[in-house]
């Protein structure tokens, strides 16, 4: 099988590309935007035309959640335009097609974990653009699955574990919302998750939707004390609510997954609990 992953230099594109070999029944083709421009449908097309992929793991996503509230047209033209063109091209060249969404499609008010069902109400620029992302998929994939997942971070890029610990290095307290609940997700289980299921994922006909987050939950005060004590960094972190910390974007105040659906419908899905995959990043990052 020949598997072309976009995005390939973010959080999940670099932790596939860290598996890769050990998945050697499996061609891998890694691109980013200077490679392949998803955003260019005539670019696409000429591509899938040249390699004929089995499978496309697009990884690509405008996720600036901030500025995507004053950059719409970019984040739109990313997360919406080229996903779009990216089903289309699957759909022509008979490629199944497995692409990323989030919680954000959600708007937080629910009392138990979200299914896949659920009613979905973004409260953002970002969320709005993801879920549209979702419905050309649904309008123009034949094959294709959608895997929302949360709170994502990783060894690789710039994320909310990597700036932990540099603001808790360089300062003596943080202040931290304590009345946002949902799950930290390890870019490199999800990783794990798709490679494992690949073969599966492939060859389910229309389009699926799944969620996907490491088990447990926590506020973003209790993921910022437990990589406080991990990290051993000398550093106080105080609990806020959301209205003391206004930013551009709303955030969904609760966006944890049921993920029951993911668990029957494949055989080889292991999930590990959110502090445990924490303390394997760690260990990554400060090594």
């Amino acid at each position: 099988m020949h598997i072309l992953v976009t995005g390939s230099k973010g959080q999940l594109g670099n932790e596939i590309q860290a598996i890769a070999s050990k998945h050697p029944q499996y061609k891998f083709h890694f691109t980013d935007i200077e490679d392949l421009d998803i955003s260019n449908e005539k670019d696409i097309n000429a591509y899938f035309q040249k390699h004929q992929f089995n499978c496309v793991i697009n990884c690509a996503a405008y996720t600036n959640v901030d500025k995507a509230e004053s950059e719409k047209k970019l984040a739109f033209k990313i997360n919406v335009e080229a996903v779009k063109y990216l089903a289309k091209a699957c759909s022509r060249f008979d490629t199944g097609l497995i692409h990323i969404s989030t919680d954000y499609v959600f708007d937080g008010k629910n009392y138990r974990p979200y299914r896949e069902t659920d009613f979905t109400n973004p409260q953002s620029v970002y969320g709005e653009s993801k879920l549209e992302g979702e419905e050309m998929i649904e309008e123009f994939a034949k094959t294709a699955i959608i895997i929302r997942t949360s709170w994502l971070y990783s060894s690789y890029g710039n994320n909310f574990v990597k700036n932990m610990l540099k603001y808790g290095k360089e300062r003596d307290e943080l202040n931290v919302v304590y009345d946002q609940i949902g799950s930290p997700t390890y870019a490199a289980d999800l990783a794990e998750m798709i490679i494992k299921n690949l073969q599966e994922l492939k060859w389910i006909q229309g389009t699926h939707i799944y969620h996907f987050a490491n088990e447990g939950a926590c506020s973003w005060y209790d993921f910022t004390k437990e990589i406080m004590d991990i990290a051993n960094i000398d550093c106080k972190v105080n609990p806020i609510e959301t209205r003391d910390y206004p930013l551009p974007a709303r955030r969904p105040s609760y966006s944890i997954f049921n993920k029951a659906k993911l668990k029957d419908g494949f055989e080889d899905v292991e999930i590990p609990y959110w502090r445990d995959s924490l303390k394997v990043c760690l260990k990554k990052i400060l090594s």
